[in-house]
């Protein structure tokens, strides 16, 4: 295992485009740190850089205290997990596995011992003669997995591995990698798109865009505390809602709506006269079920988004009299709760948790 760093990683492509603008980051030594970001941010290309398949117009890629750069893929000592899982459809399960330890000339007892660990840590027990056409997406994946495994790599690289999967096979294959990690705690660099996968594996995330980092940190923290308005919005299902409103006497206006602050409530010092409150789906609850601090408002549901275990209320607001218009509101309830379109609700709001940012930056005001 070793951790891995990269420093100042800049690549634009032949079209112009700028995948990476100087990018660092520290991965520790055991770490299973995330990237996400939308399509085309620079995620997968600073994965390949990693990995040797991208070459870096400038900066440097360390894995422990080797630079290693310069060097192709087969000498980083890493291994791969792809999103199509790469396995050779001729070749048995055992085979596959097997075959990156043929050319590092282990011994059959060697490698046996290895497919053998490999197969009862992913359940492959039963699996090991089938070729990759007798298996499920879910047991392909499996086997991706454990010829990485085998190699005992100083890290892994995952690229979207599990975006192939159905949504139930991801839930189980997104727990199947967390024990995993906890039990072989090797180094691991995790590239996706969804961020609710994010939020879920990474003991850190990296949220990129276009190129750059935004934030680096705990999912709780980017959950909370996030930099700027684009990590506020892209973390979290259903995204942060965005209202321009204005700090007044009573408190934050938005609207016909005013909330007055609780006290301690997280006031920046020095805000614009018009600027972004962030308020998380979740933070609103129905009057019956909401602290009786809370401030209320009343609303018009004009959609709901029925997901069983919970329940998406969206209404309708007024932006400030500077020609924003209307602006939607969603609202996370609990699938017990009947609602309906047309019904006028009465809900708590929890203003100790509003975010404000600055609407010309987009950036967190401290």
């Amino acid at each position: 295992m070793a951790s891995i760093s990269i420093e100042g990683a800049s690549r634009t492509f032949v079209d112009g485009t700028r995948a990476l603008d100087g990018v660092n980051l520290a991965i520790a030594n055991g770490e299973f740190m995330v990237l996400v970001g939308p399509s085309g941010c620079g995620k997968s290309t600073l994965l390949r850089a990693v990995a040797g398949l991208e070459h870096l117009d400038s900066g440097r890629v360390l894995i422990g205290e080797a630079d290693v750069t310069g060097k192709p893929a087969g000498e980083r000592d890493i291994a791969m997990v792809f999103q199509n899982y790469a396995l050779y459809p001729q070749m048995s399960v055992r085979d596959n596995i097997e075959f990156g330890l043929k050319s590092r000339r282990m011994s059959e007892q060697e490698r046996r011992e290895r497919v053998a660990d490999v197969a009862g840590l992913l359940g492959l027990g039963s699996l090991l003669s089938r070729r990759p056409a007798e298996l499920s997406g879910g047991q392909l994946q499996r086997v991706a997995m454990g010829r990485a495994i085998a190699r005992r790599p100083q890290a892994f690289l995952m690229d979207e591995p599990l975006s192939n999967l159905d949504a139930q096979l991801r839930t189980s294959m997104r727990a199947e990698l967390s024990r995993m990690h906890e039990r072989l705690a090797v180094t691991t660099l995790y590239v996706t798109h969804d961020q609710v996968e994010a939020m879920t594996l990474g003991k850190r995330v990296a949220v990129m865009r276009e190129g750059t980092i935004q934030q680096c940190d705990t999912p709780r923290r980017l959950f909370d505390q996030p930099r700027n308005v684009f990590v506020a919005t892209f973390m979290g299902s259903p995204p942060m809602n965005l209202l321009k409103a204005k700090i007044t006497a009573g408190g934050i206006r938005f609207g016909r709506y005013e909330l007055p602050l609780e006290a301690g409530a997280r006031i920046p010092d020095a805000v614009p006269s018009t600027l972004l409150v962030g308020l998380r789906p979740g933070d609103l609850a129905l009057d019956r079920s909401a602290p009786g601090h809370w401030p209320r408002i009343e609303v018009l549901p004009h959609a709901v988004e029925e997901y069983g275990h919970e329940r998406i209320v969206r209404f309708r607001a007024d932006s400030p009299s500077d020609g924003g218009g209307e602006v939607e509101i969603s609202v996370l309830l609990n699938g017990r709760d009947v609602i309906a379109v047309g019904e006028r609700l009465r809900l708590g709001v929890d203003t100790a948790h509003l975010h404000f940012f600055d609407p010309a930056s987009g950036n967190a005001l401290a």
